[in-house]
C-alpha cells in the first residue's frame, strides 16, 4: 500500500472535489476519485474501495434530503427493494475484496467503458426500450438485485441505469423516480463500505480528504449546476469519463 505524502493528500482531496461536483451536476464521480488514488500508489481493489467510502456521504445526504418523495414504484415499496440492493451489494462488495488486484486491473476498463457507454447513451436508450418493452414487478426486483451487485462491486453509471430500470416500468421522468433511485445508491454504497471497513480494504489516510473534498465539491455543484446549461454539464461529464477510460485501457493493455 502506498504511504501519505503531502502532495498525495492534496491530490485525492482535489479529486474528491472534483467527483463530488461530478456527481451533484450529472454522476460520473467514481471517474475522478478512481484514477487519482491509483495514481497515489494504492491497489486498484483498495482505491476501488475507498473511493467508495469516500463518496457514500454525498449519496447518503442526497437520499436524506429527498426522503420525502419516496414513493412505491410499480406497487413495489422502497423498504423490500432496499433490502434487495443492501444483500446484493453485500454479494458484490464481497466479490471486489476476492477479486486478485491483477485481475481487477483488466477489468476496470471494461467497467469504465460500459459507465461511458451508459453515460453516453442511458437516457435514450431507456425512451427506445420504454417504447417497446414493459417489465413487472419480478423483473424489477430481479434488475435491482442485478444492479446491487454491480453497485457493490463497482458502480460506476449504475445511478443512470437505476433511473433507465424505473422508466421502462412505469414510464416515470428520471426526475420522478430520483428519490428511490438516490436511495438506493446510498443502500448499495453503505452496505458496500461496511463489507470495505470489516476487510481493511479501505486506506483511511487517503478516504479522508477525499471524503472532505467530495463533501464540499458536491455542496458547491449543486449551486453551480443551477447556473450551467445542461449540455455543458454532459458535455464535461462525458469528457472526463472517455478520457479516464482511455488511459486505463492503455494501463492494462499498453
Amino acid at each position: 500500500m502506498a504511504d501519505p505524502t503531502v502532495g498525495g493528500i492534496a491530490l485525492v482531496a482535489g479529486a474528491g472535489l472534483i467527483g463530488g461536483t461530478m456527481n451533484a451536476l450529472a454522476g460520473g464521480g467514481t471517474f475522478a476519485t478512481l484514477p487519482s488514488l491509483i495514481a497515489v500508489g494504492l491497489p486498484s481493489t483498495a482505491a476501488n474501495a475507498t473511493s467508495n467510502a469516500a463518496l457514500l456521504p454525498g449519496a447518503a445526504t442526497s437520499a436524506w434530503a429527498f426522503r420525502d418523495e419516496l414513493a412505491p414504484v410499480a406497487g413495489v415499496s422502497p423498504k423490500p427493494l432496499g433490502g434487495v440492493t443492501f444483500a446484493a451489494a453485500l454479494i458484490g462488495s464481497a466479490l471486489l475484496v476476492v477479486t486478485p488486484t491483477s485481475t481487477f486491473d483488466i477489468i476496470i476498463p471494461w467497467l469504465l467503458l460500459f459507465a461511458s457507454l451508459v453515460l453516453a447513451f442511458g437516457k435514450r436508450a431507456a425512451r427506445w426500450l420504454h417504447d417497446r418493452v414493459t417489465i413487472g414487478t419480478r423483473t424489477l426486483v430481479a434488475a435491482q438485485a442485478v444492479l446491487g451487485v454491480y453497485g457493490g462491486y463497482f458502480g460506476g453509471g449504475v445511478g443512470l441505469m437505476t433511473t433507465a430500470l424505473y422508466g421502462l416500468l412505469v414510464g416515470a421522468s428520471p426526475r420522478g423516480m430520483f428519490a428511490l433511485r438516490t436511495l438506493m445508491l446510498a443502500i448499495a454504497n453503505t452496505a458496500a463500505a461496511c463489507v470495505f471497513v470489516a476487510t481493511g480494504l479501505i486506506q483511511w489516510w487517503a478516504c479522508v480528504p477525499m471524503l472532505i473534498g467530495a463533501v464540499i465539491g458536491g455542496w458547491g455543484g449543486a449551486h453551480i449546476g443551477r447556473r450551467l446549461p445542461e449540455a455543458a454539464v454532459r458535455a464535461w461529464t462525458l469528457l472526463v469519463a472517455i478520457g479516464t477510460t482511455i488511459v486505463f485501457f492503455a494501463r492494462a493493455y499498453g
